[in-house]
């Protein structure tokens, strides 16, 4: 397991965005697309009674242009290096995040959950059903209903149309010139001069002021829904339905139990938490419990046939493999300033009591990121003995021995795993790295093996296109690793740097007849997306980042 480049995040103590950096950065990013903003909604009977939107708002922007934007959002988050893309991460948070999603009043609705590497406690959602959670966040929970609980939160500002609400009623402000704000202030962060700070600083401004106003207009009536519909998500899908009124209650305490200089934490300034919103929470939770739940046979008249009859109201939802503790502190790790950081603050722990099964798992996850894997696989097998069947210490120990230099053990546990997870995208993935890390064709023939089902079922993967470009390279396929390496480029957000890969990769003499006509089927895809960036002042940087 390796830590990515040094992070620049926030310390695990709440504080203030900084200017110029990522948090203000995602500040503006969020006002591009229309942040946790929320206009006066009716409350609605139950979560199915969905408001319709008029048609001025379908004026404002139609659901291909929501989607086109969400994507750039998407792709920006990565070319900043906000996003832990790690796919045992990924898989807990979108398999949490779905299961809520199916509950909702909107199944059919596309939502794509993501991880922020930001220590600071939030969640938000925004255009095109994105759903973004701070690491912080997971963090400070103490529960895995409490993550859901700002899911659902979360999912219902989405289903009740909140961000178009307040982009409806906020139409002088267009999203040309929001995303134009985004550039503004992208650009000047790459650059350590004190005329670019300035820059950051008046872009930063602005979006703050505006907003300021958008929260006078926001809160109580849409929090207010969003809570109450959330509530009944989260019961439907199986959770605990306190899971969110005990986080808010948390966020509560810890805002009245301090003073002086301390800074609220994030998730307080844009999502207000009340004594009296608690209380209302815990109230509709309690209700919830004692409610009489439809029988089985009354679901077949459910509208929402999307709905699994295992996580629908009135059935016992199956139960869920305990993986939120594990996710924890594999997200302590990687949100870590760095790998040093990391195994610092589980020293720290450990020196306060003994660390249970989960903590120890971080703790050799920060070993390993700090280059210590013979300690780090020690740990693991150790771990192991105890709980043999778990996906999360099997994956780490194959990694750990791998880079511990067991290269035939680290293969018999790679292919263990992938006996026992078939494609499973982890597992795959973290093979497919060991083996580009080996570095010989036959090593690089295997990982593209692994891969290509992967890319059959959708290549709209950063990671898998970074690793099958490099296998591609060692298994001597120079063309398919300059197609793989453009398509990573894209989706990293130099969307120039992509168009100019495939125009290279289209010139060369060598390349066939139908991967010709797939480059330029692409680039023709591409350049649109080129052309709007440029209109909107993000300009891709030209250096690569492979892996």
């Amino acid at each position: 397991m390796r830590l990515p480049r040094p992070l620049r995040c926030s310390t695990p103590a709440p504080s203030p965005p900084l200017p110029g950096r990522p948090g203000s950065l995602v500040l503006a990013l969020a006002l591009a697309t229309g942040f946790l903003g929320s206009g006066p909604a009716s409350a609605q009977t139950t979560p199915e009674a969905l408001p319709q939107m008029g048609s001025s708002a379908a004026r404002l922007i139609n659901p291909a242009e929501e989607a086109r934007y969400a994507a750039m959002l998407m792709r920006e988050l990565r070319r900043q290096d906000l996003l832990i893309e790690d796919p045992l991460i990924e898989a807990w948070l979108q398999g949490l995040g779905f299961r809520v999603a199916a509950a909702s009043g909107e199944p059919e609705h596309g939502f794509t959950f993501f991880m922020m590497r930001d220590r600071r406690i939030n969640a938000f959602a925004t255009l095109g059903g994105l759903i973004g959670m701070n690491a912080g966040l997971v963090l400070t929970a103490e529960r895995e209903d409490e993550v859901a609980g700002v899911l659902a939160h979360e999912v219902a500002h989405v289903t009740q149309r909140h961000v178009l609400r307040a982009a409806e009623r906020s139409q002088q402000i267009q999203l040309p010139t929001l995303l134009a704000m985004l550039g503004a202030v992208a650009a000047a962060s790459q650059s350590d001069s004190r005329s670019s700070d300035d820059a950051v600083q008046a872009a930063i401004v602005g979006a703050q002021a505006w907003l300021a106003q958008q929260q006078i207009n926001y809160t109580r009536s849409n929090e207010s829904e969003a809570d109450r519909i959330g509530i009944e998500t989260l019961a439907r899908a199986g959770f605990d339905p306190l899971g969110i009124a005990d986080f808010f209650g948390r966020m509560e305490r810890n805002s009245r139990g301090n003073s002086g200089g301390w800074q609220a934490p994030e998730y307080l300034r844009t999502h207000p938490v009340t004594t009296t919103r608690v209380a209302e929470a815990r109230d509709r939770a309690a209700a919830i419990a004692k409610r009489p739940l439809p029988s089985a046979a009354g679901l077949q008249r459910d509208p929402h046939l999307l709905l699994p009859v295992a996580l629908a109201v009135g059935t016992e939802a199956k139960p869920r493999p305990a993986e939120f503790g594990w996710a924890r502190e594999r997200l302590r790790v990687l949100s870590a300033r760095s790998a040093r950081d990391a195994v610092s603050e589980y020293e720290q722990l450990a020196a306060a009591g003994p660390l249970d099964a989960e903590a120890r798992y971080g703790h050799a996850l920060a070993l390993l990121a700090a280059d210590r894997a013979t300690e780090a696989a020690t740990r693991l097998d150790a771990l192991l003995a105890e709980q043999p069947r778990s996906l999360w210490l099997r994956l780490a120990a194959a990694e750990a021995t791998h880079r511990a230099g067991r290269a035939s053990d680290a293969t018999r546990r790679f292919e263990a795993l992938l006996a026992d997870y078939p494609r499973h995208r982890a597992v795959t993935l973290a093979y497919a790295q060991a083996l580009n890390e080996r570095g010989d064709e036959a090593s690089g023939r295997r990982a593209q093996a692994l891969l290509r089902p992967l890319l059959a079922e959708g290549g709209n993967d950063v990671l898998l296109q970074q690793r099958f470009a490099r296998a591609s390279e060692l298994a001597g396929d120079a063309n398919r690793a300059a197609e793989a390496h453009a398509e990573a480029a894209f989706l990293a957000g130099r969307a120039e740097d992509a168009l100019k890969q495939l125009d290279g990769l289209k010139q060369r003499e060598d390349i066939d007849y139908v991967q010709r006509a797939r480059v330029e089927a692409r680039m023709a895809e591409i350049m649109p997306v080129v052309l709007e960036m440029r209109r909107a002042g993000l300009r891709a940087q030209d250096q690569a980042r492979r892996t």
